[in-house]
């Protein structure tokens, strides 16, 4: 059985994971950056950033270290990635292998998020920086991923008809003006919109900054926006 690498409660639950039971939380599975092959959920950086974004949105963050290319070619990473979200849907009965997800996940309440490269109700996605292919990036891919499609493989870029079927009630995604990932984003939100799914959709432009720029300083005052329309888009009702 999948074990995530680390988790993260919201300040206001108590130590004990039985206590309080009637709190109960969103949960969001963050799935860090790094291209593939490097970076780590214990990496200062982002653990950092998950913890700002747990206490900022009122969340249990389940955050995810899957393995890197090119030991572990791609796509072992989404398959860590995928086994995280089944890990967290074990405790959608009470009597998962976590005391703090069966205590206090709210597993209608379910969320996604990624910057770069990472039984529940899905409500949303957010993408920060998002990659899906179309840049000098793409070479690295292949190279990581040895049995890849090509450059059309949905594992790098998304069908149309799959963005249809998208599993959720709303997507957010960020994008950084100087950022060479900038027009990937935008791509993505166009084809979504255009997709036929019946989603909400949202985007924001980090206007003069670069990618995973918030990542550096979080108390820089626009890695700080972000951190906040974050949250708020995980708050919404």
């Amino acid at each position: 059985m999948f074990h995530p690498s680390r988790y993260f409660r919201p300040h206001f639950l108590a130590q004990d994971p039985r206590s309080d039971p009637e709190i109960t939380c969103p949960v969001l599975c963050p799935q860090g950056g790094g291209g593939f092959c490097f970076e780590s959920a214990f990496s200062p950086r982002l653990h950092n950033y998950v913890s700002t974004l747990a206490a900022e949105a009122d969340v249990i963050a389940v955050s995810v270290e899957y393995r890197l290319a090119p030991e572990h070619p791609i796509p072992a990473c989404y398959d860590d990635s995928w086994a995280a979200l089944q890990w967290v849907a074990s405790h959608a009965k009470g009597n998962g292998p976590e005391a703090w997800l069966n205590h206090h996940a709210d597993l209608d309440r379910v969320f996604i998020a990624g910057d770069s490269a990472g039984g529940v109700k899905l409500i949303g996605v957010v993408l920060v920086h998002p990659y899906f292919g179309g840049t000098d990036d793409d070479k690295m891919w292949l190279y990581m991923c040895p049995e890849n499609g090509g450059l059309e493989d949905p594992r790098l870029k998304p069908a149309v008809e799959d963005l249809a079927r998208l599993g959720c009630e709303r997507v957010l995604v960020f994008v950084a003006e100087k950022d060479h990932l900038r027009e990937v984003g935008w791509r993505y939100y166009e084809e979504l919109k255009k997709s036929g799914w019946g989603g909400n959709l949202q985007i924001v432009e980090n206007e003069g900054e670069d990618h995973c720029f918030h990542l550096a300083d979080l108390s820089y005052v626009k890695a700080q926006a972000l951190v906040k329309q974050f949250a708020s888009f995980i708050k919404q009702e």
